[in-house]
């Protein structure tokens, strides 16, 4: 295992409210940038391979989606566990899928689908931190996301952010961030929903009220209020750092890349089909499900160059159904499956599926058996989720659970052994060792196996 000591860099308070007055053109994207303190990614130690990805799309599904109403049906169990719902045939012999699942069905072929994950505690707020860590919550340390470690180890590739979050970042006040690590890791959020009316990427993009040549002489006027500072002021490393943040700020106001990445408008009609936007909607209260147009938009982000971006979906309000599970299903996973099949057909067809590793991510499977309210409960010891592109074997349902989906019957896949594969497509080794606070050398991973027989 490497170790890599960060050095966790701290701005004075008056450092930070010299350089943050400075800035009367309001950049509050700057608040993103200017909370990334810390050192560059290590780029030292042993040469790594020529990684098979180069990208992440990380879906997130919270609440917990029923693996039984998805990926992984049990028509031939009695019908408490059977559940309110039939199933369609893959492409794959043998391999059925819900019946609301009709588009994914037919791109098995490009999926690894993986039926045998096994979780710890069937707690929303631990499950949601192991999934999007790799580690339980601790409460003498805080772990990165999955996000961060990428942007750490691999960096940005341009002027845009190196971890997007599509609305914001996943897991919400369940997750962490970054964890132990500096903030520059940090996701950088979309800050609405691409899938609504009126959606902007928030302080992409000049006030109306602000000239151009009026934005340069700011940038002007700032830098020379640097040099004023950097002339009486020893504490040099904190005007870097900052200098740092508005240098970002300022590419991507500036950048006709980032800005035309960040818009939607320009998609031709066909492509919005292929994702089913504007197509789906809840029925109380009436509002779309924005689904489709979050994929785009993450489509959009990676064939932009940016390293990870993380898209939340929250179906017809949460999987978490614990009553009426067939309503939530019926309503929600369609939007779901058209949008999903979708993203994967257009980044095949566009070259971008070899380099871009997508993940389906929940929290945790539901009980077998239905309870009395036509719902399923909290499950941990079983659930699906599901790999494509980057180097991952297609066309394969990976491992069996038992008949009636409560635990696996063969090749049981822990949370730790998934994510370190998925580590390993990017090339990173997720037995590397981070420095934390306190002189403590933390595994990114701890104890997970790369599952070979998901690599291509």
């Amino acid at each position: 295992m490497s170790c890599d000591p960060l050095h966790f860099k701290r701005l004075s308070r008056r450092g930070f409210m010299q350089v943050g007055a400075l800035s009367y053109l309001g950049l509050t994207l700057g608040d993103y940038f200017k909370l990334q303190a810390g050192e560059l990614p290590n780029v030292g130690g042993a040469p790594r391979k020529e990684p098979k990805a180069k990208n992440v799309i990380q879906i997130f599904l919270p609440g917990a989606c029923s693996h039984l109403e998805s990926w992984d049906p049990k028509p031939e169990a009695s019908t408490d566990i059977r559940g309110p719902l039939g199933v369609v045939k893959t492409k794959i012999p043998g391999v059925v899928f819900s019946e609301t699942m009709t588009r994914c069905a037919q791109i098995v072929d490009k999926l690894s689908v993986v039926r045998t994950v096994t979780g710890r505690i069937p707690d929303h707020a631990q499950a949601t931190y192991h999934s999007l860590t790799g580690y339980l919550p601790s409460p003498a340390l805080l772990h990165p996301q999955m996000g961060a470690i990428v942007s750490h180890e691999v960096g940005p590739l341009n002027e845009l952010p190196a971890w997007i979050g599509i609305p914001g970042k996943p897991g919400g006040t369940f997750s962490s961030n970054t964890g132990y690590m500096p903030s520059k890791f940090g996701c950088f959020s979309v800050g609405g929903d691409p899938g609504q009316q009126g959606f902007e990427v928030r302080d992409i993009a000049l006030h109306n009220s602000v000239a151009p040549d009026e934005f340069e002489r700011a940038r002007d006027l700032r830098a020379a209020s640097e040099r004023y500072f950097r002339s009486r002021d020893t504490d040099g490393a904190a005007l870097d750092t900052m200098d740092d943040f508005y240098q970002k700020a300022y590419g991507l106001l500036a950048s006709p890349a980032a800005q035309k990445a960040f818009r939607l408008d320009g998609e031709p009609e066909h492509i919005k089909e292929l994702y089913g936007c504007g197509k789906y909607s809840t029925k109380s209260p009436v509002k779309r499900l924005g689904v489709g147009e979050r994929l785009m938009f993450a489509r959009r982000l990676v064939e932009a160059g940016t390293r990870f971006v993380s898209v939340t979906y929250e179906g017809a309000g949460t999987w978490d159904n614990h009553a009426k599970i067939k309503e939530h299903f019926v309503e929600a996973m369609p939007a779901f499956d058209h949008a999903l099949a979708g993203l994967i057909t257009d980044l095949d067809q566009r070259g971008l599926l070899d380099s871009t590793l997508v993940m389906v991510m929940t929290e945790f499977g539901r009980t077998p058996k239905v309870n009395s309210v036509y719902g399923r409960d909290h499950h941990a010891r079983n659930y699906s989720l599901v790999l494509a592109g980057g180097g991952i074997t297609r066309g394969q349902v990976y491992g069996a659970s038992d008949a009636i989906g409560y635990e696996p019957a063969r090749d049981g896949v822990t949370l730790e052994d998934f994510l370190a594969t998925a580590y390993g497509q990017l090339g990173i080794d997720a037995g590397k060792r981070i420095m934390a606070p306190g002189e403590r050398p933390i595994d990114i991973v701890r104890e997970g196996k790369v599952i070979k027989g998901l690599i291509a």
